[in-house]
């Protein structure tokens, strides 16, 4: 099939960084997001949409632009190692960590290499399902913007020249219409973003979108708001109003050319969602430090044939990686073990003869699909040891969740990711695991655990005719792109 199916409307796909659900509720109470809020009002609206885990921004941004888990779609966390190229990747936890790990080389590995060599090339992203049906897509500033047309860097940027020393100078494959922090710009917009700058970006995805509403060039548009997350992880996610307010602007602003939410919502459907929400980060801790028995690979190491494990924090996740392949699983274990005395460590996982191993504070586990127990997915599983460890509730077959939203697919997926450690940790909410460049989050928001505190976050959707679930289960992130394509009359394949 080419083509937008007969009164198919266009969709507008919102992703609000970190929005929480009880942050946009009180939003909305003090007036300050009226178009969300007619949004809630008119459509239908979920506040507990499940993030991936790790629940980081890349991990998130491909499992929403390609319907896959981590297992699939091969981003493993914010910071990982890299088997084949030995070191590490670092796609920008701070300014601090992308200078320890070398910033030219964490602009290019967030810009180029997460798209165009990281991400699965077996599988198609939305834009490419969308594209590939003669359907006119368009994305301001996302993580993930794979797609069929090719972008060469904008020549007409004023920052072109700083661009060019920071290496911009490749041609990316994109959605037909990208527009990404002043670096690819496929139509003359006189937007600036200051290459990306927080606090700028939400205002370059505004003053683009009106334009692509006025001139009509899409049928699908990834609209990328970020800033909310930066103003949580400064401010704490109680502060979260006053951005999802800036958010709300940016929307109004998009529907402005087509004159006002009436007439634009009468042509477009609009799905607004979080990728993950956040926590409040009271304390930090350094799993480097921590792990003093074992020598640790540093992010420009001097004798890197000497160290025993990569350590890569994602905020309120982690990934441990065993430098000896030869040693592994034993050493997977011995580290997991050390690991159980750290400060603020909540879940550590691990894979050992073909189970998912898991510790907790409240006791241990293990699972693998393929047994008598369904999820609230369909899904099943055999679980062995202590249901607490992961908060699970079983009666009558069904095993339900508390705490750790669908945790069991979650961590199989981030478990047999094959790029991800062979330990991988979730934080206690409350804490943060410190990055390589020293820095953390205390006193403000963070995200990427395992737990409910910010893996639920907000699925609104107006226009869709899709009022819930078919099978009734909770929404997952990644059952957005299989929206969008039933929307459009798409089969995946």
């Amino acid at each position: 099939m080419t083509g937008r199916r007969p009164g198919a409307k266009k969709v507008v796909l919102v992703v609000i960084d970190a929005l929480a659900p009880e942050a946009l509720e009180r939003a909305i109470e003090e007036g300050s997001a009226p178009v969300l809020a007619r949004l809630m009002e008119e459509g239908h609206y979920a506040d507990d949409c499940v993030s991936t885990f790790p629940s980081v921004t890349p991990v998130a941004s491909a499992a929403i632009a390609t319907g896959l888990g981590p297992e699939e779609h091969l981003i493993p966390s914010m910071n990982w190692y890299h088997r084949g190229e030995e070191r590490y990747v670092e796609y920008g936890t701070s300014f601090g960590a992308s200078r320890a790990h070398g910033l030219f080389r964490s602009l290019q590995d967030t810009v180029y290499n997460m798209n165009l060599s990281h991400l699965t090339q077996e599988r198609r992203t939305v834009f490419e399902h969308l594209d590939d049906a003669d359907l006119r897509t368009a994305c301001t500033t996302y993580m993930i913007y794979r797609g069929r047309y090719r972008h060469e860097p904008s020549g007409d940027s004023p920052y072109w020249r700083l661009a060019e020393a920071a290496q911009f100078r490749h041609a990316v494959w994109g959605a037909r219409e990208l527009f990404y922090a002043d670096l690819f710009d496929s139509q003359r917009t006189g937007c600036q973003s200051t290459l990306g700058m927080p606090g700028q970006r939400d205002q370059h995805a505004a003053c683009v979108g009106a334009q692509l509403v006025e001139h009509g060039l899409f049928d699908f548009l990834l609209f990328s708001l970020p800033d909310n997350d930066r103003h949580s992880h400064r401010a704490g996610p109680d502060a979260q109003p006053a951005s999802i307010a800036d958010a709300d602007r940016a929307l109004e602003r998009l529907m402005e050319p087509a004159g006002g939410p009436d007439a634009f919502l009468a042509d477009h459907a609009v799905i607004v969602m979080s990728d993950h929400s956040q926590d409040t980060v009271r304390e930090a801790s350094n799993l480097s430090a921590s792990l003093d028995g074992w020598r640790v690979m540093a992010p420009v190491d001097s004798d890197p044939e000497a160290a025993q494990v990569a350590v890569c924090p994602g905020s309120r996740s982690a990934q441990i990686y065993i430098l000896d392949s030869s040693r592994r699983e034993i050493l997977a274990r011995q580290v997991a073990e050390d690991l159980e005395h750290v400060r603020g460590v909540d879940v550590t996982a691990r894979l050992e003869a073909g189970y998912g191993e898991v510790w907790t504070p409240r006791g241990d586990l293990r699972f693998r699909p393929g047994g008598e127990l369904l999820d609230a997915r369909g899904n099943t599983w055999e679980v062995e040891g202590d249901h607490a460890a992961l908060d699970l509730f079983v009666s009558a077959g069904e095993v339900i969740a508390g705490d750790y939203p669908d945790p069991l697919r979650r961590l199989w997926s981030a478990l047999a990711c094959p790029r991800a450690g062979e330990v991988i940790i979730s934080a206690q909410p409350g804490f943060e695991f410190t990055d390589w460049g020293g820095s953390d989050h205390v006193g403000g928001g963070s995200h990427g655990s395992l737990h409910k505190c910010d893996s639920l976050g907000v699925l609104l959707m107006h226009g869709l005719g899709a009022p819930a679930r078919a099978d009734g289960a909770q929404w997952s992130i990644e059952d957005v792109t299989p929206l969008v394509l039933d929307h459009f009359g798409i089969r995946e394949g």
